[in-house]
């Protein structure tokens, strides 16, 4: 058996806003067939095999904390910092231990990530 990581599924009130969000944070392209109740967050770089992030409108709010969040890694760790809050994320909560050094975030639906000190 032979399966691959095709996409990450992330649920939300407002698909074309998360993904417009998740495209500036990565670097990448939104899908143009994007529509108002599904949006795609290409792979970067041409890499056709690459995930996906897809981003699905649904009804219910997110009310409890992820069990699932994306790490995002940066050698500019302090101007990234600055970059992601000025796209609107929230800073949660900065955590050091031992030689590591992370941020958890908040994107501008509310669900966690983090940015690691590469």
């Amino acid at each position: 058996m032979s399966n691959s990581l095709v996409a990450i599924a992330i649920d939300c009130a407002e698909a074309p806003a998360v993904a417009r969000f998740w495209a500036d944070v990565l670097g990448r392209q939104v899908a143009e067939d994007s529509t108002s109740q599904h949006a795609v967050v290409l792979p970067g770089d041409g890499d056709a095999g690459g995930p996906r992030i897809t981003f699905n409108t649904v009804p219910e709010p997110k009310t409890v904390k992820n069990r699932l969040h994306l790490d995002v890694i940066s050698d500019t760790f302090d101007a990234e910092t600055e970059r992601l809050l000025s796209l609107g994320a929230r800073r949660l909560r900065d955590l050091q231990r031992d030689k590591s050094r992370w941020t958890t975030f908040a994107d501008i639906e509310g669900n966690e990530f983090d940015l690691i000190a590469g």
